[in-house]
């Protein structure tokens, strides 16, 4: 099983928000390639972080976003195995997450990291 690993320092995310980003209407999502200093070449580790604005709504409504977010990257990780572990993501959610159906939600975010794959191969 992939485990997902959070950026935990402001110089990371400064260093990823200058990088590539795609949009979406759920969700905006930022990537970089790993350093090789940071590579995990034997661990499966996924480094990605879900944030969310506080202008979006209260706190239950940002958390159900994220995690409706979450499970829908782990869903991807499980059956189509499109997401590239050699990179580090920012997911920024948008309050679309919250109303709409999570199949839509999962079909976007698994038709984003094929893009991402694209573009990088």
């Amino acid at each position: 099983m992939i485990k997902f690993k959070s950026l935990n320092q402001s110089k990371q995310f400064l260093r990823i928000l200058k990088k590539k980003r795609l949009n979406t209407k759920y969700f905006t999502i930022y990537f970089e390639k790993n350093s090789s200093s940071v590579k995990n070449n034997d661990k499966k580790i996924l480094n990605v972080s879900f944030v969310m604005k506080k202008n979006i709504g209260n706190a239950v409504i940002r958390n159900k976003i994220k995690r409706k977010l979450k499970s829908a990257v782990q869903k991807v990780l499980k059956e189509k195995q499109s997401v590239d572990l050699n990179y580090t993501y920012v997911i920024f959610g948008r309050n679309n997450v919250y109303k709409d159906k999570f199949q839509l939600i999962f079909d976007e975010v698994n038709d984003m990291f094929k893009r991402i794959k694209q573009i990088t191969s």
